[in-house]
């Protein structure tokens, strides 16, 4: 069984297809997508649409939820694009995915971690940036999971660890969005440092799980120029680059 493992789209469909078409060659047996698909000034609309064609199993992240419950005045300008660019159908939808649940007996899934849709669960946040995630922190996270495998998103971070009881975790980054910056709980600053598209595989051999990381380029330049067009010179940078731009630094065109 060979499980490919995409979140975090953020609206950004260039980079899901390049994902998809790599993916295709790998000969996967199943598709699952951990949420925060739609939100970013992209084609979130048409993302929906992508994703509600296919035949997988997928997750609701923080964002499905917040451009459910969007405030007008002080919601996030990424979740409100969002919002204004979906119809009922695509909310609907959205508003069916859990932001967590089992796929198998091995193997769990999850958006944040098992219990909150926003908690980082394989980083923890220091000052400026992340660090990975104590042993003590990542078991007090999991909960009572106990699969063989977990598999999460939020971070946009690739990473995998496993822990002393032999449990696989992995975090397959973000297809569409390498890098961003977030005020809470401090301020800390996400980036990859590359413009690529993150997909993980996941598959079992002789018993034991293990994990592939991959990075796939794709048309990046086209999205960084429609995130210009839409307003959001941030969202430019960090799709040309995988940095969030210093401050201070101009990212205008």
């Amino acid at each position: 069984m060979r499980i490919a493992v995409v979140s975090d789209i953020h609206g950004n469909l260039a980079a899901l297809q390049a994902v998809v078409e790599d993916l295709g060659r790998r000969a996967v047996d199943a598709v699952v997508n951990l949420g925060d698909s739609l939100s970013g000034p992209l084609l979130p609309r048409e993302t929906a649409q992508f994703l509600m064609a296919q035949d997988w199993t997928q997750l609701a992240g923080n964002h499905e939820r917040q451009i459910l419950t969007l405030d007008p005045q002080a919601g996030d300008p990424s979740d409100a694009y969002a919002r204004a660019q979906l119809g009922a159908a695509e909310l609907d939808w959205i508003a069916a995915l859990p932001h967590c649940r089992a796929w198998s007996e091995d193997v769990f899934l999850c958006h944040g971690t098992p219990t909150q849709d926003a908690e980082y669960f394989l980083e923890s946040v220091v000052p400026g940036r992340l660090r990975v995630a104590t042993e003590d922190e990542v078991r007090q996270r999991m909960g009572g999971v106990r699969a063989s495998v977990v598999v999460c998103g939020h971070t946009h971070v690739p990473r995998l660890l496993r822990t002393a009881a032999g449990q696989l975790l992995a975090n397959p980054g973000s297809v569409g969005q390498p890098a961003y910056d977030d005020g809470q709980p401090v301020y800390h600053a996400v980036e990859n440092g590359a413009p690529d598209a993150r997909y993980a595989i996941i598959e079992e051999h002789a018993g034991r799980w293990q994990a592939q990381l991959i990075a796939v380029p794709y048309d990046h330049q086209a999205m960084a120029a429609l995130a210009l067009h839409h307003g959001r010179p941030d969202w430019e940078y960090i799709l040309r680059h995988g940095y969030v731009p210093a401050p201070g630094q101009s990212v205008s065109a």
